[in-house]
């Protein structure tokens, strides 16, 4: 099948940043991931960077920028966020903690949508925030159903194990105890696109001392619950 769209600018940018899908890459590495020449690749990566389309990570490699997400939100993200809207909001209010919808963005994940406990002490991830994909259950819940070789990319100096993960997929559900943030605990669960990929994780997140040392026990089922009513809204409404 013809890629080509006859503009060979556009169709080269698109490769690059098809490459930078899978992770972030060196030069050497988009190079060798697009065929393009070295110049080609390097004049195309920095003029992405400039759009922000393209970032850098901290080791200086390319990765994925947040125009792109910006983008998403505005098209088809929207209908996500539309259907997460009231889910969080009841599940915020059945189990009284604050509850976070994630998405994953290379080797980050962002929390695209929040509905916060009202009073008292809570754990507050605001929208739009980054947050890594080495520790707490949203990372687990979205690094769970990876390929193999990404998955095994994505554990080296995470805070979870591939045991760990085994038994994600096992549950349907992940939790974690101080893993991001001491004193913090959370609870999540998968929600799934086309062709039952995962898309997204829909977490409730508070203070140990309220959730305890096994929240899975208090939450699990409520976040499953949820989780699989956005899903199906998802799959309705035709969002992969």
């Amino acid at each position: 099948m013809d890629n080509s769209s006859g503009v060979g600018v556009l169709d080269k940018a698109a490769v690059v940043l098809g490459a930078l899908e899978a992770g972030p890459l060196t030069l050497a590495g988009l190079v060798q991931a697009t065929s393009l020449a070295r110049p080609t690749a390097h004049r195309l990566a920095t003029a992405l960077e400039y759009h922000r389309f393209v970032a850098r990570d901290l080791r200086g490699r390319f990765t994925l920028g947040p125009r792109l997400a910006e983008l998403a939100t505005a098209a088809g993200e929207d209908r996500l966020l539309a259907a997460a809207g009231p889910i969080l909001a009841a599940l915020r209010d059945a189990t009284g903690e604050s509850c976070q919808l994630y998405r994953r963005q290379g080797e980050q994940r962002i929390c695209v949508a929040a509905a916060e406990r009202l009073t008292g002490l809570r754990d507050t991830v605001p929208v739009g925030a980054v947050l890594t994909m080495a520790a707490g259950s949203a990372a687990q819940v979205l690094l769970a159903w990876e390929e193999p070789e990404r998955l095994h990319r994505g554990l080296q100096g995470a805070r979870f194990s591939a045991t760990s993960l085994a038994g994600v997929r096992r549950r349907g559900w992940a939790q974690s105890i101080a893993e991001r943030e001491l004193g913090v605990a959370s609870v999540s669960a998968p929600i799934r696109g086309a062709g039952n990929k995962v898309v997204a994780a829909l977490s409730v997140s508070g203070p140990v001392e309220r959730l305890g040392r096994a929240p899975g026990r208090l939450h699990a089922g409520a976040v499953v619950t949820a989780a699989a009513r956005l899903t199906e809204a998802l799959r309705r409404s035709g969002t992969d």
